[in-house]
Formats: C-alpha cells, structure tokens, sequence
C-alpha cells in the first residue's frame, strides 16, 4: 500500500511539472522569472470541458485569465444577422482575456471548446495583487496584450494580402511537424471552423484545398498530406497576384 501511495504521489507530481511547462508556453506567463511563474499558477484552477462546452458567453464579465493546456478553444462574435464570425482559435500553451479581465469589462466574445479540452482559469484579482507586490510582472502581462494585438494585425494583414488558397497554405505550415520535405498534417477541427478562422465560406475553402494540389498538397478526411514543406512555403510567399492569375 505504501508503493502505491508513494506511486500516486510521483505521478501528481509529473502531471504538475508536465501542467506547468505548458503553462510557461503562455504569453502571458512565458516571460515571468521562474518563481512568479509558480507563484501565479499554484492559484490557477483546472477546467476540463467537452466538446462544444462553453467557456464564457458574450458580455459576461472577465473574472479570469484562461490558458490552454491541451485541446482547441474558438472565440466568435454573433452577428446581428445571427451569424458567427471567428476571432481566433488557442491551443495547447496559448492564453487569452487577460486585457477584459484587468480591465474587468465583458467580454466582446464568447469562447468554446471545439475539442475535449483541459484550461488552467487564473483568477485576475490573484494577478493583480501579485502586480501591486511585484510592479515588474506588468511587463510580461503587457507583452501578452500587445501580442494578440499584432497577431490580429497580422490577420486583417493576410486578409488583404493573400489569397484564400494562400492562408490555407499558411494554416497547414503551421501546423506541420518538419521542416522541410513531405509531411503530414492533422486538421485539428472541422472545416467550416478552418474556414471561418480563415476569413472564409466553406465553399471558398474546398476551392483553396483544389487549388493547393497543384503545389503538392491532396486533403484526405481530417488529414492533409504535404508533398514538399518548401514548395508551400514559396507559394505563400510569392506575389498574390501571381497566384490569381493561375486561380482556376
């Protein structure tokens, strides 16, 4: 009895360690010395969700910090039209409401489990006593903020200046395991979530992945197989007006 008790503790040590590497992952934690890190994260409280499960709703208020340890969390507006448009999708490492929850305002969003996921909340009163014991935490928490911004610049960026068959390519490099030569990738979520995310309807995106054939790329289920990481690379790169010229 002694060995299992002593094996349960190594274990719940592990999956601690393992929780908290992810967590380091985070813009938000990522560039906080090692011991604000595990100081901010022992007060953060684990959420396991199911598919399709809500995180929080549009126009709630921001009490928390989330950041993923594992699966795919979607954040969407509703539209008057009743219609959904995809912010950004996290996964594993990514964190996200923390400007909301300083500010405690609601969220302009809603978030949702669009696998199984495992979250780590941490509460944003917790955060900012540890900001008023420690002033020079608020540059890491600045730097996250500052980081979403740019990456939805950089979104309204490739919006303007890709193709739709270009900002596939780019979500499949992204998702790609090596480096360079062929590769497969696995779609993480459904289609109509990838075209959203994307800036796309569901027909624009079937079109994108015909179009990607011709650079090496052929869709199967929920996989995509790259012929040549390089060759994909160039093709996002090169000149938007090159490539609509040979749109079919």
């Amino acid at each position: 009895m002694h060995t299992c008790f002593v094996n349960s503790q190594v274990k719940t040590q592990m999956v601690l360690a393992r929780t908290k590497e992810i967590a380091r992952q985070s813009l938000l934690i990522g560039s906080l010395h090692e011991n604000d890190a595990d100081l901010i994260l022992s007060k953060g409280i684990e959420r396991r969700l199911v598919r399709g499960e809500t995180v929080f709703l549009q126009g709630q208020v921001a009490t928390s910090v989330h950041i993923v340890l594992d699966g795919w969390v979607k954040l969407f507006r509703i539209a008057p039209n009743g219609a959904e448009a995809v912010v950004e999708v996290f996964t594993r490492g990514g964190s996200f409401g923390e400007a909301m929850a300083f500010l405690k305002q609601r969220y302009p969003v809603s978030a949702e489990a669009v696998t199984d996921c495992h979250l780590l909340q941490v509460p944003i009163s917790w955060l900012i006593s540890m900001i008023q014991q420690r002033p020079e935490i608020c540059t890491s928490i600045l730097a996250a903020t500052f980081q979403h911004l740019h990456r939805l610049v950089a979104d309204v960026e490739k919006l303007k200046a890709q193709t739709g068959a270009q900002r596939v390519a780019e979500f499949l490099l992204d998702l790609r395991t090596c480096d360079d030569g062929a590769c497969t990738v696995t779609l993480p979520y459904d289609k109509v979530l990838i075209a959203g995310r994307l800036g796309m309807k569901p027909e624009s995106l079937s079109r994108a992945f015909s179009k990607l054939r011709t650079v090496g790329v052929r869709i199967s289920q929920n996989h995509a197989v790259i012929a040549d990481v390089g060759i994909l690379r160039t093709y996002c790169e090169q000149d938007p007006a090159g490539a609509w010229s040979r749109q079919p």
